[in-house]
């Protein structure tokens, strides 16, 4: 039986990590014995720091498309150092890596080697934490089905959350014009310095749909929200608009009128990264060393909204599921 965290400290034998016990519980600290054989294809990391997801919240709740039993130990991508490697995993001992796999949020991961990829060296382990998902989404949706061009106009829902800033960044390195929407007037000005064109408040705008209407129309729109305010943004796109479905941080999916997107021409896209990492994990490879690249030129900046110390991961749990995160929530291990 794992013992409790003040208790027991982590040895070489031992780690910490955090796990979720029981359906709709927050995540504890406890002590576990640390994995041992790497095996064919997959290497150890001494993680870093791990990242906070929606899905995290999610997962815990029992609800998460990719369930696990319980307990697990929660996280869904991290970065940190290799301890151990196999021979034909192309990675060496020390390399800095970022990690993209299920139970981040502990001081030792065992890997596929195929989801470890080097990081910059000017990039910090907590900027490469939760650069995975949040920018893998954000980049694959908009150049593949979201088709964004140079000069088209992008709505994000969820803009100062930790995948709608990265929307907004990558929508800005695509030279689109960027129309970002949050809930409260203390995050326009983040918004405004991270590149929006437009920023709109939902809690002040009154009808959202006339609002990105008046702001000249919608050619793409990133929805990690859903609920009513994608059904307002779906109500604002133009002919031949291209609408993403990136989640449902709002509660539910949005009720969409197919007639309208039959009329008007609409693309409905979902996407789901963790999905495409499986189906095409050359594709999910090759957009983050692209991106990788953009951060390296200074066109990406990773937002770090809030850094915690593990002991103090319930609270950010808190942060995500009361909607106060702006940008990304990270654990240092």
């Amino acid at each position: 039986m794992a013992d409790d965290f003040n208790t027991a400290p982590a040895t070489q034998e031992h780690m910490k990590a955090a796990l979720i016990e029981a359906p709709n519980t927050d995540p504890v600290v406890r002590v576990l014995p640390v994995p041992k054989n790497v095996g064919e294809g997959r290497v150890l990391v001494r993680m870093r720091a791990a990242a906070l997801n929606f899905a995290d919240l999610l997962k815990a709740q029992g609800r998460y498309q990719e369930a696990e039993p319980f307990p697990f130990v929660s996280g869904l991508e991290g970065a940190g150092e290799v301890i151990e490697a196999s021979v034909d995993s192309a990675l060496t001992p020390g390399q800095r890596v970022a990690v993209n796999v299920p139970g981040t949020l502990c001081d030792v991961v065992a890997a596929p080697a195929q989801q470890c990829i080097p990081i910059p060296d000017a990039m910090s382990f907590e900027e490469a934490a939760g650069f995975q998902i949040a920018y893998g989404t954000s980049h694959l949706a908009l150049v593949g089905p979201g088709a964004l061009r140079d000069g088209e106009t992008l709505a994000v829902l969820g803009a100062a959350g930790g995948v709608g800033l990265t929307a907004v960044q990558v929508g800005r390195a695509l030279d689109a014009r960027v129309i970002a929407v949050a809930r409260g007037s203390d995050k326009m000005d983040l918004l405004r310095s991270e590149g929006a064109d437009v920023v709109i408040d939902s809690d002040e705008c009154g009808d959202l749909k006339t609002a990105l209407r008046d702001a000249g129309g919608v050619d793409v729109v990133y929805d990690p929200v859903g609920d009513a305010p994608g059904l307002a943004a779906f109500g604002a796109l133009r002919q031949c608009g291209r609408f993403l479905v990136i989640g449902f941080a709002g509660g539910q999916p949005p009720r969409l009128p197919l007639n309208h997107a039959l009329v008007k021409n609409i693309s409905i896209h979902g996407y789901y990264w963790g999905g495409l990492r499986k189906r095409d994990p050359q594709a999910v490879q090759a957009s983050l060393r692209d991106l990788f690249k953009l951060y390296e030129e200074g066109r990406l900046r990773p937002h770090l909204g809030h850094v915690l110390p593990l002991d103090r991961l319930a609270e950010g749990f808190d942060l995500l599921r009361s909607r106060r995160a702006v940008g990304k929530v990270i654990v240092t291990l």
